[in-house]
């Protein structure tokens, strides 16, 4: 979450004069580092098992809002959205996004961005949710570049229905968007093949390492449209692997400079799987490194 710093000026200025483009401050808003949000793929067995105390457990570490990745058949984790809605809330926590899947090659009676898509966003919308995101291309779906047109096309269709419900869509990457086809980089394609209002990104910043990209010249040519950062560090290991977030080889400062021309709105920490401890304590680790920042 962004807390915007504005600098007071000795002088009265009108109005018209404070209507500054945020892009262009010297200053840009600050990471609040006491506003931590959890992607829950990386506690997603101790969900499946006991979605209560897992967020109990969650919420008693410090964390203050999370994103979802267990929708399925208008149930998040096995518990209806009333339900869902009521527990989160009874832990107090908010849940600002949540991931879901293209649908392709599926039946008529699930539920994904293919199929009963404007039931997805009802259920999205009412449990609070600002953000609802692609959150992975399966291998048989994304092997050409008209795949990935495909997908642009699916996008505008979704985020114009998600818009209607006062949802974002949003896209969230792996390393292989990264990966030329033909020459061509087709997350190039997702990123000018889309209507960059309804149509944003969620970066992780693990996948764009291990893809070596830049993503400070990325985020220069299409400012504003990355809402969501998704905090995953990288061990030292030839292998690359995940590790706690302030474990491993990303500079964090310089990815959380990074969040005022992004138009970085929310923050979460993400860990695809946990080897050196259990989930739990592995997401313990991620936010207490994070507390202790200095950015």
């Amino acid at each position: 979450m962004l807390r915007r710093q504005f600098i007071k000026n000795t002088t009265l200025l009108s109005a018209s004069a404070l209507m500054i483009n945020p892009l262009e401050w010297e200053f840009g808003p600050k990471v609040d580092l006491n506003n931590i949000g959890l992607q829950l793929y990386t506690v997603r067995e101790e969900m499946n098992n006991d979605p209560l105390g897992t967020l109990k457990q969650v919420k008693s570490i410090g964390y203050t809002h999370i994103e979802s990745a267990g929708y399925n058949k208008r149930q998040f984790y096995g518990q209806t959205k009333e339900n869902f809605k009521m527990i989160l809330r009874d832990q107090g926590l908010q849940i600002h996004s949540g991931h879901i899947n293209t649908g392709f090659g599926l039946g008529k009676d699930t539920y994904n961005m293919t199929n009963n898509w404007e039931a997805v966003c009802e259920d999205a919308a009412f449990l609070g949710q600002k953000y609802i995101v692609c959150g992975w291309f399966a291998p048989d779906e994304r092997k050409t570049l008209d795949d990935y047109k495909r997908f642009a096309q699916l996008f505008n269709k979704c985020g114009e229905t998600a818009k209607k419900y006062n949802l974002q869509f949003c896209h969230h990457n792996h390393d292989f968007e990264f990966f030329a086809i033909d020459g061509v980089v087709p997350y190039d394609i997702l990123l000018n093949e889309t209507d960059k209002t309804l149509v944003k990104f969620e970066l992780d910043h693990y996948w764009t390492r291990k893809a070596a990209v830049d993503i400070k010249k990325i985020i220069k040519k299409h400012p504003g449209r990355f809402p969501l950062f998704h905090i995953k560090d990288m061990d030292a290991t030839p292998e690359k692997s995940f590790t706690e977030v302030g474990t491993g080889v990303i500079n964090w400062k310089s990815v959380f400079n990074l969040a005022p021309n992004a138009g970085m709105d929310f923050y979460f920490v993400e860990q695809d799987a946990s080897t050196k401890m259990k989930p739990l304590d592995s997401i313990k680790v991620s936010f207490d490194n994070l507390r202790k920042m200095k950015l």
